[in-house]
């Protein structure tokens, strides 16, 4: 008996694109649209294929599920060329993402999400899971090897998954073995000395039992120029990740499911210059690193005809090493300047490093039963996570070496129904509760123990007309846990923040249109957010003798409640197989996000019991660009020449809660010309075609230049320039 391993197909429809903000996205949008329009007259059209979305508690097409979901899979994720999770998620409608690092790792949802880590343990609000391994707040690990899809469920998934998914969830899934022998080899060199080489090879070891096995490394320059040391990869790129997957049959009724993961990510972090250009003047750059071994054990046992068992074992090691120059300067940049020290008889310029080292390692265990009837299914199941996050943190300014410790145990129940109340109505409903325990000391002799019981679930109506498609109405409720903020200097009455819980309501419609040719997601969304946590920072001058309103400083995070908040929005998901040659696809979301009454304080060379009040109320939230869009197409010029273009835009958007500094609104073109021969496949590609300056992380009311006396300005970190690449596929 062969190995039943869960095999999905995989559609092909999907390129890459957006929409028309600029003159050159909309002539590529009004082209794309001419085109199908005038292929799709008398030319052969294909079906769309269905995809499951396995991250459901009862696995479901993505156009049956009442929820706003986006799948993205093998083929877009190999014409995107994409390597990390921020390669795709602008693929998504209302997902964005902040660097502050090598990498976009910290993930937004809707405008809900974290856009940093420094010295404070945080709680995450988008989870990130490969293959039953739990990688969130570790996502840097997370790369794009050898994936079946990627699913992104936005809105918050209480029921799921609880704690650490008030925005929503990204779920990762590798490629089972294959039956037969198939094995791949790619490579590609592209700007900045930019070098890929990896693959996978998968066969069965018996009647019964399957593997594959694939790794990858990809290694780059990056894009940033040090002036003072002479050299262009102080942010450069090394990552190689590797996974090992088994899959028997054990008998007929046992499917069991093995991986191991492995990611070994060692990146340079150089990326905030004094002039906000692509060129630093750092002497000690910085370093975003992350080794993970990971596994995961899932078995599924068959009851019987009705009933199902579902066990599933994951285990994360990591070792993450974050640290950066703060000063982003050298001794001796003041000379020749205005703030020479010949003219003042004192140096202006400071010297700082900062660095973080975690140990971060968490055990899960999940055990669900799901129980199948004609018109109703339902699933219980219980679940355990323990965490433990063990830091230590090197910084110029403080006399003694940080270190803390900080250990969480979540353990939920959760059930959800699906119900068929007749032949067009069904119900949905799901309910977890989750009782969550944390421990944390320092060697400040902070310390905290807090507690706290959770509770989060959905109820959803379907209603399937005659006609085509499906309406949904849903309800869902998530919660982010509250804590403590545990440094000594801040003021008693910001010690603590509470629990935030969110309110989520949905409308939306799903369907196959012109013969399964046009597949569409529509949902419109309301969020009414309680006690919305937000990461503020106190400033403090760590210079003396230096003029009023200028600031070389340091910043202490902590976390503070908004009364409430709203985020609000529409999303909608267009796939279309024009014909057997030419398919499209669009999305786009559209977001307004505020705070209702929020009054926060910046303390800047102040006490700390003083400040300048910040009002936020009413202001959008950090990180939720109003709208962002899509647009792309793939087009078969013969049986082995292939033409792939994508435009894709977002609007500005705000980079912290603490100022007012935006992002700028941009457009990307990206396009490839790629030949396939019988084997093998060879690809030519530009990314960013234009050469955009596309901001992802920023500061306001920063001073960091002696050259200018420390005065208050914005920095900006910058994402990709043009990259022109070559890449090859051999399949044998």
């Amino acid at each position: 008996m062969k190995y039943s391993a869960n095999f999905r197909s995989q559609p092909s429809w999907r390129a890459y694109a957006s929409n028309y903000a600029s003159n050159i996205a909309y002539a590529t949008g009004i082209a794309l649209v001419l085109l199908c329009t005038l292929l799709s007259k008398n030319a052969y059209s294909s079906e769309l294929e269905e995809v499951l979305v396995t991250a459901e508690l009862i696995e479901k097409s993505v156009l049956q599920l009442p929820n706003s979901v986006t799948l993205i899979d093998s083929t877009e994720i190999e014409n995107r060329h994409a390597r990390q999770l921020e390669d795709l998620l602008n693929l998504a409608p209302n997902v964005n993402f902040a660097s502050g690092a090598s990498r976009g790792k910290f993930i937004q949802i809707r405008g809900i999400g974290e856009r940093s880590e420094f010295q404070e343990p945080i709680n995450s609000s988008v989870g990130v899971v490969l293959d039953g391994i739990d990688l969130t707040g570790i996502s840097l690990g997370a790369t794009t090897l050898d994936l079946q899809q990627v699913e992104v469920l936005r809105g918050p998934q209480g029921t799921l998954y609880g704690a650490n998914a008030l925005a929503g969830l990204l779920n990762l899934v590798s490629n089972d073995p294959t039956p037969e022998f198939d094995s791949r080899l790619t490579f590609g060199i592209e700007s900045y000395n930019g070098f890929t080489v990896g693959g996978h090879v998968s066969d069965s070891l018996s009647d019964s039992t399957g593997y594959r096995i694939a790794v990858n490394n990809y290694s780059s320059d990056g894009y940033v120029e040090n002036l003072f040391l002479g050299t262009d990869d102080t942010n450069d790129f090394d990552e190689t990740s590797a996974r090992a997957k088994i899959v028997s049959q054990l008998n007929s009724r046992t499917l069991l499911t093995s991986t191991l993961f492995i990611a070994d990510i060692d990146n340079g972090y150089d990326a905030f210059s004094l002039d906000n250009t692509r060129q630093t003047y750092s002497d000690n750059p910085g370093r975003d690193a992350q080794q993970s071994v990971a596994a995961s054990v899932r078995a599924d046992y068959q009851l019987d005809t009705k009933n199902s068992l579902e066990l599933l074992l994951s285990h994360a090691d990591t070792s993450l090493e974050y640290g950066f120059d703060e000063d982003w300067s050298h001794p001796g940049i003041c000379s020749g300047t205005p703030c020479d020290s010949s003219i003042f008889g004192f140096d202006w310029f400071y010297a700082s490093t900062d660095q973080y080292f975690r140990d971060n390692v968490n055990t899960t265990v999940d055990a669900k039963w799901t129980h199948y009837e004609d018109h109703y299914q339902w699933v219980a199941g219980i679940y355990h996570r323990t965490q433990s996050i063990d830091l230590r943190r090197d910084y110029t300014y403080n006399d003694d070496e940080f270190r803390s410790s900080f250990d969480t145990d979540n353990t939920a129940v959760y059930g959800q129904l699906n119900l068929d109340l007749n032949s067009q109505w069904s119900l949905v409903a799901g309910a977890r509760v989750e009782q969550r325990k944390n421990r944390y000391n320092d060697s400040d002799s902070a310390s905290a123990n807090p507690s706290e019981s959770l509770w989060g679930g959905k109820i959803a109506i379907e209603y399937h007309p005659e006609s085509i498609g499906f309406y949904y109405a849903l309800i869902s409720r998530g919660y982010k846990p509250g804590g403590f903020n545990l440094d000594q200097a801040i003021s008693p009455q910001l010690r603590e923040f509470d629990t935030e819980t969110m309110l989520n309501y949905e409308l939306g419609y799903k369907g196959s249109w012109l013969d399964e040719r046009l597949q569409i997601q529509l949902a419109l969304f309301y969020q009414d957010r309680t006690d919305v946590q937000s990461k503020q920072s106190f400033v403090t001058s760590i210079a003396t003798g230096l003029v009023g309103g200028t600031c070389p400083c340091s910043f202490t995070d902590f976390t503070a409640n908004a009364t409430s908040g709203s985020n609000k929005g529409v999303e909608l998901e267009l796939s279309f197989a024009a014909t057997d040659r030419l398919s499209l696809y669009s999305s786009i979301g559209l977001l307004n996000s505020s705070f209702d009454t929020f009054l926060t304080f910046e303390h800047i060379n102040a006490d700390r019991d003083a400040g300048v009040p910040f009002d936020l109320s009413g202001r959008a939230q950090a990180h939720a660009p109003s709208y962002q869009f899509v647009l792309g197409g793939q087009w078969q010029l013969s049986p082995s020449w292939q033409i792939i273009t994508s435009i894709e835009g977002k609007d500005e958007f705000f980079f912290s809660d603490r100022h007012d500094e935006q992002s700028d609104a941009y457009e990307l073109l990206n396009i490839e010309l790629k030949y396939s021969g019988d084997n093998w496949t060879l690809g030519f590609y530009a990314k960013n075609v234009t050469d955009e300056l596309v901001k992802t992380r920023g500061f306001g009311s920063f001073g960091n230049d002696p050259r200018k006396f420390y005065q208050l300005e914005p920095y900006n970190q910058y994402a990709a320039p043009r990259i022109v690449g070559l890449r090859a596929q051999l399949d044998f």
